[in-house]
């Protein structure tokens, strides 16, 4: 097998490795703002830690979950920013909802704006299959570079209450300025959007994340939409240990470092 083929089964390897280490225990005990259906059972292991707090969940196992593609749609913010906020989430999910319309905005205008943090997407449907074509549009919506803003049409207020049957996917899609109808459509239904569909799903169970939304921040996992402020601190906790990690620069100032 040749080493890039190897690289992928060695990182899955390393995240369930860690995980066990750590014991099956917190994504549920940080949550307090999570929907209430739960994802479905597929054995997965936890990796644990506190909502906001300085600890290293996985370590570099859990890190080298950022893909840092400098040409992701689905991701916004700096490829070599020093914090990497992964989010696993469900069109149909309330509390998401609220994550995209309350927080990340904030979190955006804060953090990313400055080269502090990137936010990657990660598609999670967990409310059967309403939420798996959603997911599906988002992904053939970003195939045309519009995927953030289909997220901001679909998690609009009073958007989830209007369902996502395919009429309303269109719609969206519409809404979200998708240049090319046809293409949509197709993508959406491509043998494509499934696997990419099935990778984001499979990456959530590894870890372990039992409802939406589920966060990395860097390596400490948060469960839930938590206050603006959990993620603060986790995201400068996450900044400050990549700065200590990277040293002092010739000139005495800490170099970033990804996290």
């Amino acid at each position: 097998m040749s080493d890039s083929a190897l690289k992928p089964l060695l990182v899955s390897a390393g995240i369930a490795a860690a995980a066990l280490a750590l014991g099956v225990a917190s994504w549920q005990a940080t949550s307090g703002g999570g929907d209430g259906a739960a994802a479905p059972d597929r054995g997965a292991v936890s990796a644990t830690a506190t909502p906001g707090g300085g600890g290293d969940a996985g370590g570099d196992h859990l890190l080298a979950l950022a893909r840092r593609d400098p040409k992701d749609p689905f991701a916004q913010g700096r490829a070599d920013a020093p914090v990497v906020l992964i989010e696993y989430a469900d069109f149909r999910c309330g509390y998401c909802g609220k994550f995209a319309r309350d927080t990340e905005p904030d979190l955006v205008k804060k953090y990313v704006d400055d080269g502090t943090l990137r936010i990657e997407w990660r598609n999670y449907p967990i409310f059967g299959a309403e939420s798996e074509a959603a997911a599906k549009a988002a992904w053939a919506a970003g195939r045309q570079g519009r995927f953030w803003q289909f997220h901001a049409a679909a998690y609009a207020e009073g958007s989830k209450e209007k369902g996502f049957g395919d009429a309303r996917l269109r719609e969206l899609a519409r809404q979200a300025g998708v240049p090319d109808p046809a293409r949509f459509e197709s993508d959406m239904k491509s043998p494509a959007a499934q696997e990419a569909l099935r990778k984001d799903q499979d990456e959530a169970y590894g870890l372990g994340a039992s409802s939406t939304p589920s966060f990395l921040v860097g390596a400490t996992p948060i469960a839930g939409a938590q206050p603006a402020d959990t993620f603060h601190r986790a995201i400068e906790a996450a900044r400050d240990r990549a700065r200590a990690a990277a040293g002092p620069t010739p000139g005495g100032t800490a170099r970033g470092a990804a996290q």
